[in-house]
């Protein structure tokens, strides 16, 4: 050898998209276990379930959101239950190859995530608008945070192209 060695030069990786690309990795594996959770309760008596439920974190049977959760239970045969986890599962399919894009910093993965949020936008207003709570305040800013940097970050690259 003559005393030189190359070295790879480390790429840098964006942190922003990072952090991004793992929350949406976490949402995935969310969507799956709420999924994974609506299966299991397939062919059984959700009645029993959710009273099983409410005594297992003692809350009071007799409160408010107890009984509006069992009137709601009504609503729900298997064929919507089927239908609610193939939803949660397709859900976290979409936040596993945009989390998982993101992480590897792909561009494809920042335009889909950016459609993605937008296309749920008017949902999360919606649901702000209806039931109006700092969490779905809280989810609504994240998104539009997340959308504004991604805009930020195409635009960016878009100079460098542009200025090469």
């Amino acid at each position: 050898m003559n005393g030189t060695q190359s070295h790879p030069v480390a790429k840098h990786h964006d942190s922003g998209l990072l952090a991004i690309g793992i929350l949406k990795v976490l949402e995935a594996a969310l969507s799956v276990a709420v999924g994974l959770g609506v299966l299991h309760l397939l062919n059984k008596d959700l009645n029993d379930e959710l009273t099983n439920l409410v005594r297992y974190l003692h809350l009071n049977e007799d409160g408010r959101l107890v009984s509006l959760a069992f009137d709601k239970l009504d609503l729900i045969d298997n064929h919507r239950l089927k239908q609610i986890g193939a939803s949660a599962f397709a859900y976290g399919a979409l936040k596993l190859v945009e989390g998982v894009g993101l992480v590897r910093e792909k561009v494809w993965a920042e335009y889909l995530t950016v459609i993605a949020s937008l296309v749920f936008l008017p949902w999360e207003i919606y649901e702000l608008a209806r039931h109006p709570n700092i969490w779905r305040l809280g989810i609504l800013i994240a998104n539009l945070l997340i959308v504004a940097y991604l805009l930020w970050v195409l635009s960016r690259m878009r100079r460098r192209k542009h200025q090469d």
